[in-house]
């Protein structure tokens, strides 16, 4: 992919301001609830780290591994569980945290899996909102950005097994 140039999407500097302005509307939100973060792993590790320092409420914080892409620009929409949330989640107001929603299949599965295992509340806070992708009926609670249907690699988001450690979010175009 590097034959190609990078076109920067959103920069450090509005990345850092957006998740400062999200981590004060959760915690509001959260305010005299019981919040336990779940981030989802591998995807969310850089966002997740950046908004919890940013929630002033005490919050739990556990990771969940989930499987729906591989090495692919597009959900297969079979997700797996590779490693479930490893605390019992029984009356938490859990805030299901990715990098980024498009059909919205992961989310609403893991969304429902958290559900079922007793949680008192669950939303959800993403990076990025691609909703012309949707196959189903998810709006995240908190989103920081919304962007096209274009593939979007850095701040976390992955191509292949390389990326994540980019520090905006950036696409491709041809050099």
């Amino acid at each position: 992919m590097e034959e190609k140039s990078r076109n920067i999407l959103i920069n450090e500097d509005q990345i850092s301001k957006r998740i400062s302005e999200v981590g004060t509307e959760v915690s509001k939100y959260y305010e005299g609830k019981n919040l336990y973060v779940l981030s989802l792993l591998r995807g969310s590790f850089i966002f997740a780290a950046d908004l919890v320092r940013k929630i002033t409420v005490p919050t739990k914080i556990g990771f969940m591994t989930t499987s729906s892409y591989g090495h692919n620009e597009q959900s297969s929409g079979n997700v797996k569980i590779v490693n479930d949330i490893p605390d019992d989640i029984k009356g938490y107001d859990v805030l299901v945290v990715d990098d980024i929603v498009d059909s919205g299949i992961t989310m609403q599965y893991v969304m429902e899996h958290v559900k079922s295992l007793g949680a008192k509340s669950v939303n959800c806070c993403v990076l990025l909102d691609k909703p012309e992708r949707r196959k189903v009926d998810i709006k995240p609670g908190f989103c920081c950005f919304e962007i096209e249907d274009v593939f979007v690699v850095g701040y976390g988001l992955n191509y292949g097994d390389y990326y994540r450690n980019i520090p905006y979010v950036f696409n491709w175009e041809e050099k």
